[in-house]
């Protein structure tokens, strides 16, 4: 019949639609397109709430700094309290004044601070915070600002330092009247603990490299252990490219080719060191953010002192 006739001519014509659609008519999806894809972001039941803020004032440009963020929190009604803590100056310290200090900076689990000098005028300095909140990644994010005029373009460099030991494990002391001896502490578990977080980092913010910084030609068991210890990690992210780089050749490549970067891991000093110098890159200290992460407690600053 002429009915069947027609039913089976548009029946063959869908199937063949079907069939070539995938060859011929389905979008190539390309990288740029899937960022643009909306994500869900789903929270803790009173996330929505307001966030209590510990605040550190710090010295110098510190209150200028944490002025402004107030005042932008402010006027884009971020859901954040800001709880003050005071600088003590060390000739006020006290036993109680030092424990209610220390309960302060427990009361949050994040904290805002600004520049804080190393000396000895004050109860509290970087390291000691660090210390006491068991601090062990410290970030700092070193992109290209759009109106901050700077020598390269394109900047976009994560570096990730262990923060609980290395050199900053403060343990000097004077063998003879003259001969001074610092010890440098480099374990395998902090490093792992490290490598493990700069991985997971790299995965979940869709990185694609990672650069080992090192000095293990001449600190072979220090630099490394750390490196072992990155190695190991490393297997398990196989999407994840690996690459050790000696620290004199790293000042080297980020004065000459800084773009060459993606995400950096190193121990404590080369990390103090190299991150003041991808600061200085796309703008100088204060342009690039730094964070400061534990288990617990976070501490959030300038990325360059």
């Amino acid at each position: 019949k002429k009915t069947d006739l027609i039913m089976f001519s548009l029946r063959n014509n869908l199937i063949r639609k079907i069939r070539t659609y995938g060859k011929h008519t389905t979008p190539k999806r390309s990288f740029a397109k899937m960022k643009k894809l909306s994500t869900t972001f789903l929270q803790r039941p009173g996330e929505g709430n307001v966030k209590r803020v510990s605040l550190i004032d710090g010295e110098g440009v510190g209150p200028y700094l944490t002025d402004s963020v107030q005042e932008i929190f402010q006027a884009a009604q971020v859901p954040v309290r800001f709880e003050n803590i005071p600088m003590v100056e060390a000739k006020e310290m006290s036993n109680n004044i030092e424990k209610q200090t220390l309960d302060k900076l427990h009361q949050n689990d994040v904290i805002l601070k600004g520049p804080i000098s190393n000396d000895d005028t004050l109860m509290w300095n970087n390291h000691e915070i660090s210390k006491a909140l068991e601090i062990y990644a410290y970030i700092v994010h070193a992109f290209t600002i759009p109106g901050v005029n700077t020598r390269h373009k394109d900047i976009d460099i994560v570096l990730i330092r262990e923060n609980s030991e290395g050199e900053y494990a403060s343990i000097e002391h004077e063998l003879l009247p003259g001969v001074i001896e610092s010890i440098k502490v480099i374990t395998r578990e902090s490093s792992l603990r490290i490598a493990e977080y700069a991985f997971e980092y790299a995965l979940l913010s869709n990185r694609k490299k990672i650069t080992v910084v090192h000095k293990a030609n001449i600190m072979k068991l220090c630099d490394g252990e750390f490196l072992d210890a990155a190695r190991e990690i490393s297997i398990r992210y196989p999407t994840i490219l690996y690459e050790e780089m000696i620290v004199d050749a790293t000042c080297m490549n980020l004065a000459t080719n800084p773009q060459a970067f993606d995400i950096m891991l190193l121990p404590n000093l080369y990390g103090s060191i190299i991150g003041s110098i991808i600061a200085g890159i796309v703008g100088g200290a204060g342009i690039a953010p730094g964070a400061n992460i534990g288990r617990k407690y976070a501490v959030f600053e300038q990325g360059a002192r």
